[in-house]
Order: C-alpha cells, then sequence, then structure tokens
C-alpha cells in the first residue's frame, strides 16, 4: 500500500511569530530539542509509517531547510524511495506560491509523474508523534475523497482553530474558521475538534478540486480554507479524531500529544514539555523515533568539580559537542558544541548550536539561537526592561529571544 502512496508535506512557512528565529531561516527549519528541526518531525513520522516517497514543498529564505534534507534525509533509490526538496519554480506563470493550494496546485507534475492513488499531505509546523498508516485505513474504509486528521482541544479555544463538525459517520457536516460560538462535542461538550493541517487524499479528486480551485479568481488557495471546504459542502470529507490514532511505543502520558509551536511562547512551553522526569513528549521512544542527521561531534563533557565550580546539569537535554566547564546548567537544552563557561548560570533555557556562555554569565528564561558568544559577566533575562533596551525580542511570557549571532554589549 505505501507505494500508492505520495506524501507532500507543505514547508514554505514564513513564521512571522517566531521572529528573530526565523529571521534567517524558513520556519520548518527552525531548530528544536537540541538534535532537531521542525520539518523532521513529519518526516519522521511518513518514514516511520513506511510512506517513502516524500516532496517538501519549499519557498521562505528555505536554504537551510533545502541543505538539511538533502544531508539528512536521504532514501534508496533502489526501491524508489526519497525525500524531495522541492521550491517554487513558476511552472505556471510569473509567481511564487500564493497559498498552500497553490503550492500544490504549481507542483501537479509530481502527482503526473508518480501517479499516486492517495495522497498524504502534512503540515511542517506542529511537534508530535502521529501514524498516518492507521488515518490512511480510516480514509480508504470511508469512501471519501478527504480525510481531515483533527484534535479535540477546549470549547473556549475553538476561535483559534478550523473546527470540525461531523455526523455519527464521521462525514464532516460543517467546516468554520475560527467560530466565536462553535458548539462542543456529544460524548465532550466542553471540547471541538480542530483540524490539524494533515490531510489524506484519494489522488484524482484531489487534482480535480485543484483544477477547478485554480480557476476560481475568489479563492485564497488555501487547503484548510478552500480546498477541504469544497468537499464538505459536496459531502465528500471525513474526520479523523486523533484520539484514535497508535503510535508504537507511546505512554498514556504522551499519547495524543500535539504542539503548535507558531510563537515564541508555545515554541518554549514545548521545549519544557521534554525535560521532566516524565516528560510530556518523550523523545526515547525508539519504537518511533524522531530521526535527524548528528554532525560527528564528540560527547558531551562536564569538568571541575570545586565547591562553586562544578560543572553539572540538572533536569536538561544536553547534546554532542557540549562543554560544562565549570558552571550550572538546569531545566535547560543545551545543543550540538554549546560551551558554559565556570560559574556561569544557565536555567530554564534553550541554547542552540555553537552558543559560548562566558564566565559568571546568569540566563534566565531565554532562547539563544546559534553562534551567539555572551560576554563574561553579562545578565540576560533578569532586568527584562534593560533586555528590551538592548533590543532582545521579550514574549508576552517574558521569554528572552536573541537572534542568530547578534552580538551582545
Amino acid at each position: 500500500m505505501a507505494t500508492d502512496v505520495l506524501a507532500i508535506v507543505l514547508a514554505g512557512g514564513e513564521g512571522k511569530r517566531l521572529m528573530p528565529l526565523t529571521e534567517d531561516r524558513a520556519k520548518p527549519a527552525v531548530p528544536f530539542g537540541g538534535l532537531y528541526r521542525l520539518i523532521d518531525f513529519p518526516l519522521s513520522n511518513l518514514a516511520n509509517a513506511g510512506f517513502l516517497r516524500m516532496v517538501v514543498l519549499t519557498q521562505y529564505k528555505s536554504h537551510s531547510l533545502d541543505r538539511h534534507i538533502t544531508k539528512t534525509w536521504r532514501m534508496s533509490t533502489l526501491l524508489g524511495n526519497f525525500v524531495t526538496p522541492v521550491p517554487a519554480q513558476q511552472r505556471v506563470g510569473k509567481r511564487w506560491f500564493e497559498g498552500s493550494a497553490d503550492a500544490i496546485f504549481q507542483s501537479l507534475n509530481l502527482l503526473y509523474d508518480e501517479d499516486p492513488t492517495y495522497v498524504v499531505v502534512f503540515g511542517a509546523d506542529n511537534v508530535y508523534r502521529m501514524n498516518p498508516r492507521h488515518m490512511l485505513e480510516r480514509h480508504i474504509e470511508s469512501g471519501a475523497a478527504v480525510t481531515v486528521a483533527a484534535i479535540r482541544q477546549p470549547l473556549s479555544m475553538a476561535d483559534q482553530f478550523g473546527v470540525v463538525e461531523a455526523d455519527g459517520s464521521a462525514r464532516i457536516s460543517r467546516w468554520r474558521e475560527k467560530p466565536k460560538d462553535a458548539t462542543g462535542l456529544d460524548d465532550s461538550p466542553d471540547q471541538v475538534l480542530a483540524s490539524m493541517g494533515n490531510y489524506i487524499f484519494t489522488a484524482d479528486a484531489l487534482v480535480e478540486e485543484l483544477l477547478r480551485d485554480s480557476a476560481n479568481p475568489d479563492s485564497r488557495h488555501d487547503m484548510g480554507g478552500d480546498i477541504v471546504p469544497a468537499f464538505v459542502d459536496r459531502n465528500e470529507a471525513a474526520v479523523y479524531d486523533f484520539r484514535d490514532n497508535h503510535v508504537p511505543g507511546n505512554t498514556p502520558r504522551d499519547a495524543g500529544y500535539w504542539r503548535d509551536v507558531g510563537t515564541i511562547d508555545s515554541y518554549y512551553d514545548a521545549h519544557m514539555d521534554l525535560i521532566s522526569v516524565h516528560p510530556l513528549f518523550n523523545l526515547y521512544n525508539d519504537k518511533w523515533p524522531i530521526l535527524s542527521g548528528q554532525a560527528s561531534t564528540p560527547p558531551a563533557k562536564f569538568v571541575f568539580n570545586d565547591a562553586g565550580r562544578r560543572g553539572a546539569a540538572v533536569d536538561s537535554l544536553v547534546c554532542n559537542g557540549a562543554v560544562v566547564s565549570g558552571g550550572h546548567v538546569e531545566s535547560s537544552i543545551l545543543s550540538p558544541n554549546v560551551f558554559v563557561h565556570s560559574y556561569a548560570d544557565v536555567h530554564g533555557s534553550v541554547l542552540m548550536d555553537h552558543v559560548d556562555v562566558g564566565q559568571h554569565t546568569v540566563i534566565r528564561n531565554a532562547i539563544i539561537d546559534k553562534n551567539v558568544r555572551i560576554p563574561p559577566n553579562s545578565q540576560i533575562g533578569v532586568d527584562l526592561d534593560h533586555d528590551r533596551a538592548r533590543g532582545f525580542t521579550i514574549s508576552p511570557n517574558g521569554i528572552v529571544v536573541i537572534g542568530k549571532g547578534k552580538p551582545i554589549t
């Protein structure tokens, strides 16, 4: 069955709400959890399910994303497997992608070349585990043209999502975009079904609808805003409740985990979900691993054991190549090649590749992008007014963000 499937990952997002992390890269290329990029989560879910023909549609500042996919996601072409980044090519005119549906429409040559029976369309903006094979089975059983993955969310948050209303047969009876008067589910009145932005289409139906949509001058050419509602209007859309998804190796604590990391605060909170003793999202599930490439770096090292100068990290994730040299790290994530010098104190923070933390520096509740050198005796996250005056980004929840390579004064 896997050979009948072509997977398309929509990865052209700009991610304005994640600035400055997206100042120099596309949102799906933003690092996460020390070793990963956001793109690794949908690609891992697809690969673990055996869907090994994947194209990644890119557009905004895609160089680092293209490089990561090309270097990391290599498949055996002997069996016809591939992961290919596909940039906007202006195949149908002198214009870039004008929406997620237009991105697929302008890439219809991929469908014509591969001739799949089913097309899996996933976003690249979320942190989660999902078994799309089970969703495909439900799609085939339903006989629908499209199946929409939906997750249960509080009724009070309905105005933040595309909300799915379905009948007893799982057919979508109504599709509402960010409604303020949503009603709860029959079996859970305080919840709604919110679209996850993941879809499975019967290929012929998708092509037909994309061609129809491309000719509509009033369309926004959006998958969730135009394509899916068209199928709903014809009673050809089904919903797949993410609660029913079974991922091998999941525990009751992390089953059904899904986080939209579209803002600095949600991105930070998702990192904090990783580091508890019993994490909300368990990176250590070897039956459904999150896959990524790793550089050839030495093991992490912790040195000095003197009073007041002890290299230690607790309740933290520490990647290869990191050195904690007489500093203290707590409730934090250290990416590869981070160096924490003596007497430094890092708490509740995310440090990306090659961040260098000078002696006697104090860091609190911060996200520091790659290649930032923090001078000795600095303070970050201690006085937010001072951080703001220095040009650092401060999130609504008080998380300090320093962009890639930014000089610290």
